[in-house]
């Protein structure tokens, strides 16, 4: 068990927004938002208008309309996290990749040839300035939960070092959100009962938590009220799933549309888990609504597959059972999924929702984008749409 703070939890500042200001002078100090349909990153000068990520680009022009728009460039967004993870890769072994712009790394063992933890931290943040010419944030604490907890504190571009005699008093005064697993529709049924503070959640005990928030929701939180997280950072860990979205906007969808947009989201997922060489075997479909709460709903197929046809299959279940709650409450983003992955070995994989000439047709498809690429052939119920473009991935 880790007895002191030494993980670190390091978290690039407004990532695609600080690579745009980095390589263009005219954009420093200026309020940034990379994309103009819907907002993939804004800078912290473009935050403090109340910008925030996934927001509608109409939307972010009227709250601040002296912001620059610029496209995205994920090219020069990849290139920089290779060489930010270059940086956390000589700072120590234990590095755990958490998305293209965070990790946790492990440092407890370098007291005697690099310091201690705080100044580890702050001899990478000074790599990372000067060698990628980044802000970065980092939190060091005892367990990972806290490190990133720290982090969050510290953002933008700071060092926060919570010792492991202060924890529950650095932790216990946040509100809930802070706290993994709380988003808005959970912080709303505690703040209905007047718990705003994680002081507060760790007072209620686990069996009143279960009673509200269900068992294993209830004990999750009370350990992380407790700050009791012992989970190691672990390197060479394989990714848990492959996806893709779209942000929708706030007019409504048919089903007719949403449907033409999700075979889009899986033909970029099943292209990607081919490229990796996984295959995955359940299938997730998750909606995002007008008031930013989040639902997602799954399907776990007979076997692993890289198929086009069984995921499509899968994934218009899952739609098609989920429009009367679209229709009520109006989707603002469709997301795809596929996880429990495993490598992919060359199989013909058993098709029971696919037609047959579906899935020869999804076949066709697949085989010209393995051999000419993933632009090479478009569905025709996608032309002229605009899916957005293809996030950076973590090295698998």
């Amino acid at each position: 068990m880790v007895t002191t703070a030494s993980i670190l939890h390091a978290d690039l500042d407004a990532f695609y927004a600080s690579v745009e200001q980095r390589d263009d002078p005219r954009l420093r100090g200026r309020p940034v938002v990379v994309g103009a349909g819907v907002v993939l990153a804004a800078s912290y000068e473009a935050k403090r208008y109340g910008v925030r990520t996934a927001m509608p680009g109409q939307h972010a022009r009227r709250l601040c309309p002296q912001a620059a728009v610029v496209p995205p460039r994920m090219s020069a967004y990849a290139q920089a996290s290779r060489a930010v993870f270059e940086v956390f890769r000589q700072t120590t072994p234990l590095v755990e990749g958490l998305s293209i712009d965070e990790a946790f790394l492990d440092v407890g063992g370098l007291r005697r040839v690099a310091g201690s933890p705080e100044q580890i931290a702050a001899e990478l943040r000074r790599a990372v300035r000067d060698r990628v010419g980044l802000p970065i944030t980092v939190g060091v604490a005892r367990t990972k939960f806290l490190a990133k907890v720290a982090s969050q504190v510290a953002k933008p571009d700071g060092l926060l070092v919570v010792p492991a005699s202060g924890e529950l008093e650095f932790l216990h005064p946040l509100p809930v959100e802070m706290l993994w697993g709380v988003g808005p529709v959970t912080a709303q049924q505690l703040r209905e009962r007047g718990i705003r503070t994680v002081a507060q959640v760790a007072r209620l005990g686990e069996p009143t938590l279960v009673s509200l928030l269900g068992k294993a929701a209830g004990r999750h939180l009370h350990a992380l009220a407790h700050n009791r997280d012992p989970r190691p950072v672990t390197t060479g860990r394989r990714r848990s799933s492959i996806g893709a979205q779209q942000a929708l906007g706030q007019r409504p969808h048919s089903a007719a549309e949403l449907t033409a947009i999700a075979s889009g989201l899986v033909d970029r997922v099943t292209s990607r888990m081919r490229a990796a060489g996984r295959a995955g075997r359940t299938v997730t479909l998750r909606l995002r609504f007008g008031d930013y709460s989040r639902v997602s709903r799954a399907r776990t197929l007979r076997q692993p597959t890289t198929d086009t046809a069984a995921v499509a299959a899968a994934v218009n279940g899952l739609l098609a059972a989920a429009m009367p709650v679209i229709e009520q409450r109006g989707a603002t983003l469709l997301g795809v999924a596929v996880s429990n992955l495993e490598r992919h070995a060359d199989q013909q994989p058993t098709l029971p929702f696919a037609d047959e000439h579906g899935h020869e047709l999804d076949q066709a498809l697949d085989a010209v984008r393995e051999r000419f690429g993933s632009a090479a052939v478009v569905r025709a119920t996608l032309l002229g749409s605009d899916l957005g473009p293809t996030v950076p991935l973590l090295p698998d």
